[in-house]
Parts: structure tokens; sequence; C-alpha cells
């Protein structure tokens, strides 16, 4: 994993201005050595500058970027930056196609794309996946995104044909933004990056702050919630040239009608389960998994320690805690049990090195302010907080981990799948809102009366929810229940997966840690996404299908597990903390948040009895981290307006 940075401009050369565009790319990079602190490398072409940071974790030595491959037809080879620019006239160079890459990302399928390359009588100079990205580019051409398997942001420079071409994977693991600067595109892995070029300012509107509002932690798709700033969407391409920018989508998950019998189904899921997860544990780095206990990490755990195995190693896991949480753990329908049991009955199991890391309250306080710096926004208090701290902890003897996100996505695993007020709806529409976001009442109730009147929350999240509706890709002459069984799968696959994929990225690269999240494998969720609600949650058994194609990998305490999410915090400690200094905040002088919440509203909040808030973002996120939340938010006003 990696960042990426760049420029192109076809108004003039970039090599006649070469310093000053190399320092601007190269602050760009500078900006994100957090997500690749092994190596740092620029270019400056005749209308591009790139930047990329590197984690080094397939072909250490020979995966430098940016990467170049020039040549005339199928005869490539690499040519080294020294060589390109100092050694190698570029009257010569120009004589040949020439393509540069960027690129953020792993790809899962390289051995079967290179194979099929070679066969076209292309050759390599390396082992790493991003000379076959940049060779299936020049092969395929756009269609390139067609034949990956992965997770991945990239760009590539064809200087032949001036024309840049950048992709992102089909659910949105990697980040990418970007900007417009009259003729100048200017795009990078995170946020703070675009902000590094002297022509580019963070600007926060009314349009941000619905964002924040309306629709926080999460973002509509598209938006870098910034005035001016934009995300390029998941699945989707951009195409830079002198014509102009088109940006167009390359992937919808595709509909069909699913055929097979509940056995035949069993094993089919298995088999692509199998292969995702196997095909995700190649690595020259050390690697490790994210072990909970619960159902979805111990199938990842249980396969990445029977390949360990079978090349005579022990898979280490993790499992996280918090102090006292012997004390003052709560059970709930939303969290019935704590993970440490569990996850050290599944470590025995599968024989793994198995660690439980810790987070006191005031390291899970500390770490919300670096969550922000890590997004550049404020995202999901102390889920993400936890999340960068325990990355911070792993990232010590490990590089690359594998995680069991997504399964609940995917496979159905959330209370809102089985909301019975979902399906009474005459149609998705009439339920008007995001099904992990019941209703708006606890964001609008701490807004001052005046700011709530003019960001109109309720028809901005009503014209999101909508987009996101109509946006589903509905097979025809289904049944009225199966048609919003279906949307529910795609708003969460689309929406609420991709909140939790960027919050996976961005707080365990900021810290340096590669996460994989086999369960996003497209080819499993295009074919789970067709298999009928009454498999996937066979007899009533939440994720019935997931646990009868992957239990015989897991004892029974896990296998039978009610799902239990994330961990977090249920340390009065912490809740006085954030009470104590968001209390700071409300009674402070220019503090930038009292100019949309109500002092009045949170001081009703503050002395109201411990938990009343209940959830209003997923299933985590209640009082205390609305409170986190505002806390946050008071925090990035500071830092970015």
């Amino acid at each position: 994993m990696c960042s990426i940075a760049g420029i192109c401009d076809f108004t003039k050369d970039l090599r006649m201005d070469y310093s000053y565009n190399e320092k601007i790319v190269s602050n760009m990079g500078v900006s994100m050595l957090n997500r690749g602190p092994d190596d740092f490398r620029t270019i400056v072409d005749e209308n591009i500058a790139f930047a990329h940071t590197r984690l080094a974790v397939i072909d250490i030595d020979g995966g430098a970027q940016p990467m170049t491959k020039i040549g005339a037809n199928k005869e490539f080879k690499i040519l080294a930056k020294e060589f390109y620019q100092s050694k190698c006239p570029l009257k010569i160079i120009d004589n040949f196609n020439r393509y540069s890459i960027i690129y953020n990302g792993e790809l899962y399928n390289t051995k079967e794309l290179k194979d099929c390359l070679i066969k076209e009588g292309y050759e390599f100079e390396t082992s790493s996946d991003t000379e076959v990205l940049l060779t299936s580019y020049i092969h395929y051409g756009e269609e390139c995104v067609d034949y990956l398997n992965g997770i991945f942001a990239f760009a590539i420079w064809d200087s032949r044909k001036k024309r840049l071409f950048v992709a992102r994977d089909r659910f949105g693991v990697k980040p990418l933004f970007y900007c417009i600067i009259g003729e100048q595109l200017v795009f990078a892995s995170e946020i703070k990056a675009l902000f590094c070029h002297p022509d580019v300012k963070p600007v926060i509107d009314d349009e941000s702050m619905r964002q924040v509002f309306g629709i926080g932690p999460a973002r509509t798709p598209g938006s870098g919630v910034f005035h001016d700033i934009y995300e390029l969407k998941p699945g989707y391409a951009l195409t830079k040239s002198e014509e102009g920018i088109d940006i167009k989508r390359y992937y919808q998950i595709p509909v069909f009608l699913h055929k097979e019998n509940y056995k035949d189904t069993v094993k089919h899921t298995w088999d692509l389960l199998n292969d995702a997860i196997t095909r995700q544990l190649v690595s020259d780095v050390p690697l490790c998994t994210l072990l909970s206990g619960g159902l979805d990490s111990s199938v990842v755990s249980a396969v990445a320690a029977r390949r360990a195995k079978e090349k005579g190693e022990t898979l280490s896991t993790y499992s996280f805690n918090y102090n006292d949480d012997d004390i003052y753990f709560q059970a709930n329908d939303f969290q019935p049990t704590k993970d440490e049991p569990y996850a050290l009955i599944m470590a025995k199991h599968i024989g793994s090195n198995h660690r439980s890391l810790y987070c006191s309250h005031i390291d899970l306080y500390s770490a919300l302010f670096d969550a922000v710096k890590a997004k550049d926004l404020p995202g999901m208090a102390d889920v993400d907080s936890s999340m960068l701290y325990f990355a911070r902890l792993m990232k010590q003897n490990h590089t690359v981990c594998l995680s069991g996100e997504c399964a609940d996505e995917v496979f159905g695993g959330y209370p809102w799948f089985r909301d019975e007020e979902w399906f009474k709806a005459e149609s998705a529409l009439d339920y008007g809102r995001f099904p992990w976001t019941k209703n708006l009442s606890v964001r609008k109730g701490v807004l001052r009366d005046d700011v709530e009147k003019r960001l109109s929350l309720d028809d901005y999240v009503h014209c999101a929810f909508k987009n996101a509706i109509e946006d589903t890709p509905l097979l025809y002459g289904e049944t009225k229940r199966a048609r919003l069984e279906r949307i529910i799968s795609y708003l969460n696959i689309r929406h609420f997966m991709t909140t939790l994929l960027d919050r996976k990225d961005r707080t365990t690269m900021y810290c340096g840690l590669e996460v994989r999240v086999p369960f996003a494998d497209h080819k499993l969720v295009e074919y789970i996404y067709n298999v009928p609600w009454s498999f996937k949650c066979r007899n009533g058994v939440v994720k019935g299908l997931l646990r009868d194609a992957t239990g015989f990998l897991l004892p029974d305490e896990v296998k039978n597990r009610k799902k239990s999410p994330y961990p977090k915090s249920y340390d009065p400690k912490y809740e006085n903390l954030l009470k104590r200094e968001l209390s700071k905040i409300i009674y402070g002088r220019n503090e930038p948040v009292m100019e949309y919440v109500s002092k009045d509203k949170i001081e009703t909040l503050l002395q109201s009895e411990r938990n009343v808030v209940k959830p209003w973002f997923g299933q985590l996120m209640a009082g205390p981290q609305l409170f986190a939340y505002i806390i946050q938010v008071n925090y990035w006003l500071k830092e970015y307006s």
C-alpha cells in the first residue's frame, strides 16, 4: 500500500518549470508519508507531475514507483528513473510509447494476469504487481480495470497519446480525491495532499456542514465535503486529455437470477470465500489477522492459519479490548457479549500466536484528534480513534493484516436487514432514510435553530437517500419483498460498507499498516448479492449461509455466537472526560463549532442520564460518541478552516 499524488496540465510543459512543479508534487507526497514510509519518489513529464510514497509489501527491491515502461509495440523494458532523467536524450525517448504509473493497492490475480501478458509477448523485469498493472493497461487500454482483482487507486500517463487515466477499485477500499483548478487536474490519496497545492484552499461551507451533520460520519459518494473537493467514486475511472476530462462508471454489481439449490450455494460460497482469503495472504512482509472471536474474523483467521501451517509457520492474531472492560462492559441488543473469551477459544482452536491489545480511556480520547488528521474529516469518533490506536500497536510487529470487515454488509448481518418497518413500506423511498440512521432527531437536536433551518437536513438526507435508491440494480419481475431485500443489500454494500472501508483504510494506513478485506472480493459480493434472502438467512439464522459454508472451520461456540460488533468502551471515565472537554468548548471563546451547535441543547445533553442517546449512526455511536463527534467537528473546523 502506498499513497499517490499528481498534477495534470495541458496548457504548459511542466518540465519548463521543473523545480517549482516538482516541489508542489513533493509537498503533496510528503503530507502522506504515513501511508508509505518505506520510499518516496517523484517524476515530472511534459504534462504531468507524479509523487508516490511506498509501503513495501510485494517485491521490496523491484517495485519502486513511479514506474515507467518504454518500447515500440510489445517490446518493453523498465526505464530507471535516473536513466530517464539524465542519460537518455528526450528526442530518443520520444520515439517510443512511454507509460508511467503511480499506484496504491494490491492485485490478487497478479500471477494469472502476468501469465496471460507473457503469452502475448510482454516481458517483465520485476515481480511486482505494479508492473503487471501497468502492462495490463498497455495491452488492454482503459478496459484493463475489468481484468483486475484487487484493491486499487492508480494513475497512468501515456506520453504519446498525452492521456492520463485514473481509476479506483470497485468498492472503494482505496481512496482517491481530486479537484479542478482551471485547466489543471490535481489528485491524491488524501484530501490533505490537495491542500499542499498553492491554489487549493480548504473551504468549509453549508454544503460541507450538511454532509457533516446530515450524512456524517458517512459521505455522499463523490463528495470530498470541502468546497470543490471531489471523490472519485468506487468503480469509476477518470480520463484527462487535451479535449478535457471524462468520468465514467466502469463497474456496477451485476444482477442475475440465482438458480443453484441451497447445497450448491453453500459450496459455491465456500469456494469463493476460500479463494478470496487465500489470494490475499500473499506478502513479502510479516502478516497477521484481526480475531475478535466473531464469525467473520474467525473464518478469515482459520483459513489464514491453515495456509501458514502448510508453510511451517504460525499465524499471528490480535484482538482488541479496553482497560477495565471486566468492570464496565454492558451487554445489550447491539453488543450482547465481550469478544475476549471467544477470541481466546478461536486462537486455541487454530493454534495462532494470539495477542490481546488494550486501550485506556486516555488513549482513546487522545487518538480522536489524530483520527481527524488521518481522514481530514470528523469520523466515527472513538470507533476510529480506537482502531488507529490498535493499528499503531500492530504495526510494531506486522505490516499486513487481514480483517473480517464487510461480511455483515454482504451477508446481511445487521439488525436493520430484519427491520419490519422497512418491509412494511410501500416502497423503499417511503422509508425515507438510510437504515443505519433511523432518524435525524439527535443530529438536529444539537444544532442552533437558525442553523437547523438553514441546512434543511431532512430534505438533504432524503435527496441523498433517493439518489441511492435509484442507483440500485434490480431484477425484473421480483416480488415487492425481494426487491426491498435487494435494495437494502445494495445500500449496505454501496454506502455503509464504503464508510467502514474508508475508516479502516484511513486509520490503519495512517500508521503504515495495510489491512485487506477478503469479504469485499468483487466475485464474492456479486454472487451473494444475487442469492435470495431465504438462503442468506437460512431458517431465520442470521448469516445462516455463511455459517453453513464455513462452520466446519470453527468450534461450536464461535459458529453459533450471536453477532457482536466492533468493541467500544463502557468506562464511565471516558464519558466523563468527553463531557468535561465538551463543556470547555461550549463555555469557551471562539470555538468554531459553536457557530453551528446550541449551547443550551448541549448543556441539556451533558446533564442528562447516561446513555440517554441511543445509536444515532450504525450500532456503536450513541451518547458518548455524539459528544466525541462534536469534539472532532470542533477540532476539524479549527485545523482546516
